[in-house]
C-alpha cells in the first residue's frame, strides 16, 4: 500500500513537471535557434530501515535535444545560421563565455556586433567592432568583411571572425537564460569544422505535433496516478471496515 501511495503521489508530481516543461517548449516553436528539452522519470525504492515499503518517482535527468531545426532564408547580411552542429559563441559581462545559435545580429550605438539581447558576439579577439558605414558580409567560416559604402568601395576590410565552437553535447548545461554554457565554466575552443550561412536563420527544433501528442499522453499518465491513489484510498478504507467488524 505504502508502495502504491508514494508512487502515484511523486509521480503525479514529475508528470505535472514534464508538462510544464512541454508548455516551455511548444511556447518556444518559433524562437529562432530554441534547443527542445526533455525530461526523464523513474521509480526508485527508498533504502530505509524507517520506510522499506515506499518508492518514488524521481527526476533522472534533464536532456537537450541537439538536432539541428529548419533554416530560413532572410537576406539580411547580419543574420546567420550555424550549418549541422556547433555553436556561435558570446561574450557575457562577466567574463564567460556562453553559446547560442540564434545568429540574429545587430550592430549597437557603439558599433559592437551583438546579439538583439545585447550580448557582444565573442570574436577572435575578443567582442567586434564595426566602423559606421559600411557594408558587411559574414563568411562560412565566421569572416566579417566590410566595404565602404562611399569613397574607395572596392576596399575590403577584414574586422574579425566569429567565433564558432562544437563542444561535446554532454558537456552543455542550459542556463536559466537559455543560453548554454560547457559543465566546468570553461571557454570551448575553436572548431574550425563549424560552418555558418549568411542571410539564414535556424527556426526552433520543437517538433510541435510530438509535443502536443506527448501533452496528451501526459495528461493521461497524470490522470491515472490521481485514480491510482483513489484506488489506494479505497482499498484502505476496505481494509479498516474489514479489521473493525473483527
Amino acid at each position: 500500500m505504502d508502495k502504491l501511495i508514494y508512487t502515484a503521489m511523486t509521480g503525479a508530481k514529475h508528470l505535472f513537471g514534464r508538462q510544464a516543461s512541454i508548455a516551455h517548449n511548444l511556447a518556444n516553436a518559433v524562437s529562432t535557434g530554441y534547443r527542445a528539452e526533455e525530461h526523464r522519470l523513474r521509480a526508485v525504492p527508498v533504502l530505509s530501515e524507517a520506510m522499506p515499503t515506499r518508492a518514488f518517482a524521481v527526476e533522472v535527468s534533464v536532456a537537450n535535444d541537439f538536432t539541428p531545426g529548419p533554416l530560413t532564408q532572410t537576406g539580411r547580411p547580419l543574420d546567420v545560421a550555424v550549418q549541422g552542429q556547433g555553436w556561435i559563441a558570446l561574450a557575457m559581462p562577466d567574463g564567460t563565455e556562453a553559446y547560442t545559435r540564434n545568429g540574429s545580429l545587430e550592430v549597437n550605438v557603439n558599433g559592437v556586433l551583438q546579439t538583439r539581447n545585447g550580448i557582444p558576439v565573442q570574436g577572435d579577439g575578443g567582442p567586434i567592432s564595426i566602423p559606421p558605414d559600411n557594408d558587411i558580409s559574414i563568411g562560412n567560416d565566421g569572416l566579417i568583411s566590410l566595404k565602404p559604402t562611399s569613397g574607395a568601395q572596392n576596399l575590403v576590410t577584414q574586422v574579425g571572425t566569429l567565433k564558432l565552437v562544437n563542444p561535446p553535447e554532454a558537456d552543455l548545461v542550459r542556463g536559466a537564460d537559455g543560453l548554454f554554457r560547457l559543465r566546468d565554466g570553461a571557454a570551448a575552443q575553436v572548431d574550425p569544422n563549424v560552418q555558418v550561412a549568411a542571410g539564414y536563420l535556424e527556426g526552433s527544433n520543437v517538433n510541435v505535433v510530438d509535443q502536443l501528442v506527448a501533452m496528451i499522453s501526459l495528461q493521461r499518465q497524470y490522470d491515472m496516478q490521481l485514480k491510482l491513489l483513489s484506488t489506494a484510498e479505497q482499498n484502505d478504507r476496505a481494509a479498516a471496515q474489514l479489521l473493525t467488524s473483527r
